[in-house]
């Protein structure tokens, strides 16, 4: 096993994640199996109870794992699935040390930051390189020098000792900012954090430097001299121009992979093929290109939606075409003339979510899109949201709603599920992870997924009322998915609309950018389509309108 630590310097949001997620799957092409894993500082137990403004998303893994959104970007880049054991947080750090005390497991001692908190820490890495893989990289979160980081680059710097030197890298990925007033890229912020990491015992072997611009040799040098690394593993790393996915071909440029497989000593010769020249390709010079909206409660925000977006550009690679993402803030399309913002779209989509603000934009979307014709899709709230429209507006009963929204509703279309009824506590607490959802055959899922059943993750509270469903249906509503164990609606479609479909789980967490997730991928098809047949009847308007206007003008004067 081969062990790669990635620490960052200077600020936060710099990119550790992609960066490790973008090496990895460049060690994928050399014949490496690749596992990553994050280990974030915070004494939260997991992010599943934190905010999407302060953190993004909640990334759902197999197992039920709520994670980082970074673990998103690991399994997009790379092959492997990644389970609770690739998340770590303080939080649980210090949980499991206070429970092994409780328990009377350390004997009576003093329990300490060292060696307890750090053998804690220790033992999650050697947990992680357990399975099959050859390399398992590591990004610590935060910066160097964060008080709570601390114990993590203490643990990094003992694991270095208990293994063979041989085996062990650390990767720095740091800021070399440009200064106006000066006119100049400055080394001082690297040269600082580095300088911090050596205190503690750490020596980078790679320096990874954000930057806008390039690198001059002269720079390079200077930041070799000055950090103890040599000159060409000084990696430059420019914010990429289009796409997340230029990174591992920026990385290879600059030759990091090379670097790695040697400083390792491995013969891994490069790949005879490089699959992400294909995927940019297809980014860069796509053959089409529609419009959809993403209309969210979080819109304003970069990363509350951020497994949804890349799943959306994964479907514009697999269907070859530009997809532009309008974002649309629900609480806009309650205001008088708000609908107007649905009218220039080829396909409209609802995330998840919680809470009541801007649901009732969200329903006058649902509405819009079925009674117009428009692709839809409804991603766990927004199946929610699909069958209390259609509930509403078809069935007729104007007070239905979720329990969510409104505890008091006469007609509950959406109801808390029995074993969640009885929750007190927030965290990790929902129906989380994977669950088998058999398809029915004929509909868009199956044609979609070309199956019979499927697995996907879920983070949920809220299902379907069962009670409802024989009106539902009756009136149109197509239960196309199924947990059969529990009889829990997982997809629903409508009878006689070109393609609109919603499911009470999250395809999102599935999709690579090789490898579209096939309802995503089907709902840009139909964007395409429905795109196509408005061009067609435009151009047989305008040769109406020329035809009309060519025979006033030879029409006989009066």
């Amino acid at each position: 096993m081969k062990y790669i630590f990635v620490t960052g310097g200077v600020v936060s949001s710099l990119g550790k994640g992609l960066t490790a997620a973008a090496l990895g799957a460049l060690l994928e092409l050399r014949g490496l199996t690749v596992r990553i894993q994050k280990f974030d500082p915070y004494l939260n137990v997991d992010p599943g109870t934190m905010s999407p403004f302060q953190h993004g998303e909640v990334y759902v893994l197999e197992d039920g794992a709520e994670t980082d959104l970074d673990l998103g970007h690991y399994e997009r880049f790379t092959s492997g699935k990644l389970s609770r054991l690739n998340s770590l947080s303080s939080g649980q750090v210090y949980e499991s040390v206070i429970q092994k005390e409780r328990r009377g497991d350390y004997l009576g001692k003093t329990v300490q930051v060292i060696p307890h908190v750090t053998n804690e820490i220790k033992e999650r890495i050697y947990a992680g390189g357990r399975g099959d893989a050859d390399v398992l990289i590591t990004e610590i979160g935060g910066t160097t020098g964060d008080i709570e980081g601390l114990p993590f680059l203490e643990a990094m710097r003992q694991f270095a000792l208990e293994v063979p030197p041989r085996d062990v890298l650390f990767i720095h990925v740091t800021l070399v900012p440009f200064l106006q007033a000066a006119g100049e890229l400055k080394t001082k912020p690297t040269q600082q954090s580095v300088a911090k990491l050596r205190e503690i015992g750490i020596q980078p072997h790679i320096l990874v430097c954000r930057t806008d611009r390039a690198l001059d040799s002269g720079l390079r040098e200077k930041l070799s001299l000055f950090c103890n690394v040599p000159t060409k593993a000084v990696v430059e790393c420019r914010d990429v121009e289009h796409s997340i996915y230029e990174l591992p071909l920026a990385l290879q440029r600059e030759g990091m992979d090379e670097l790695v497989v040697e400083l390792f000593g491995l013969k891994r010769p490069p790949p005879a093929k490089n699959i992400w020249t294909q995927i940019v390709g297809r980014i860069l010079n796509p053959a089409g290109e529609v419009t959809i909206g993403v209309v969210g409660k979080y819109i304003e925000l970069q990363d509350a939606y951020k497994s949804i977006y890349e799943s959306i550009t994964h479907a514009g690679i697999a269907n070859n075409c530009r997809v532009n993402t309008v974002r649309i803030d629900a609480e806009d399309l309650e205001k008088k003339g708000g609908l107007a913002a649905l009218r220039k779209l080829d396909a409209i989509l609802v995330p998840g979510g919680f809470g009541d603000r801007g649901t009732e934009g969200k329903i006058a979307a649902a509405k819009y899109a079925r009674e117009n014709g428009v692709p839809y899709f409804g991603i766990c709230l927004g199946l929610q949201i699909a069958v209390i429209e259609f509930t509403r507006n078809v069935l007729k009963l104007r007070e239905a709603d979720s329990v969510e929204f409104n505890a008091e509703t006469p007609h509950p279309v959406i109801n808390l599920m029995e074993e969640q009824k009885q929750r007190v506590d927030k965290g990790a607490t929902m129906r989380l992870g994977s669950y088998d959802c058999a398809l029915t055959s004929g509909t868009l899922a199956a044609r979609a997924y070309k199956a019979e059943s499927v697995r996907e993750r879920h983070r949920h509270r809220y299902e379907v009322n069962n009670a409802y469903l024989p009106q539902l249906r009756d009136a149109g509503l197509v239960i196309s998915g199924i947990n059969e164990r529990r009889q829990l609606v997982e997809i629903v479609e409508l009878k006689g609309h070109p393609w609109f479909l919603a499911v009470q789980f999250h395809p999102e967490f599935q999709s690579k950018p090789n490898q579209a997730h096939p309802l995503f991928a089907a709902f840009i098809a139909a964007a395409k389509k429905r795109k196509a047949r408005a061009n067609d009847a435009g151009d047989t308007s305008a040769k109406s309108e020329t035809k009309l206007k060519s025979a006033v003008e030879t029409a006989p004067k009066a």
